[in-house]
Order: structure tokens, then sequence, then C-alpha cells
């Protein structure tokens, strides 16, 4: 996918996603992404532009941020649905009932301005 490829005006959203760690696990939710997060949001056709971790504290100690580029909130909705029912995302997520590294996502769903480099 191109990252400039879509049209001013198409109904392309991109799709901000904060976490907010339990305080000291940021390195094992980075750990849990690079190993098996990133691969199941792409088997799902949710490929992140980029992973972030904040450069100074206190967010660096409990923030991880990714952006993901969706076709449009429709599809970003059912791409969603499709991987909270793949059985290897259930299996993630009872592993992370053991080790509580996520206390609390954001998700916001943005659109690029006309002025954007990034559409």
């Amino acid at each position: 996918m191109h990252i400039g490829s879509a049209r001013a005006g198409s109904d392309r959203v991109f799709e901000l996603r904060i976490y907010h760690v339990t305080p000291g696990k940021v390195p094992a939710l980075e750990s849990r992404f690079r190993e098996t997060a990133s691969k199941l949001l792409a088997r799902h056709d949710m490929a992140a532009v980029g992973y972030w971790v904040p450069d100074d504290t206190p967010a660096s100690n409990d923030t991880f941020i990714y952006l993901l580029p969706h076709p449009s909130r429709d599809v970003a909705k059912q791409h969603w649905a499709e991987m909270f029912a793949d059985p290897a995302f259930q299996e993630m997520m009872k592993a992370e009932q053991a080790d509580k590294l996520v206390q609390k996502v954001d998700s916001i769903y943005m659109h690029p301005t006309d002025f954007s480099a990034m559409k």
C-alpha cells in the first residue's frame, strides 16, 4: 500500500492508536507487537505506518503508539471484527490476562486535510 496514493475527498482514514501501558511494561508490549501483534494486524489487512514510544518521561514509561491507514471506517470496522474473531488473536489476549500489559487503548480516526502531504 502506498501511503500517499489516496486522493483528497476519498473515504480513506487513519487510525491513531494510543496504548496506555502498565508502567514499566512498554518493552514487553513492544516485544508482543514485534513478535505477534504486527503479524496479526497484517494478516487482517492492517499494516501499520509506524510504531512509536515517546522519548520523554513520564509518557516513555507507559505509552505505545501506532498508526494504521484504512480504506474507510467501514473497512476498518470489518478488519477489526475479523481480527478479534481470529483464534491466534484470542490466544494472544488470553496471555495478556496473565501479564496485564495494557490498561487502556485510545483509538482516534482521522482524515487527511486537502493540504496534507500524507493522504
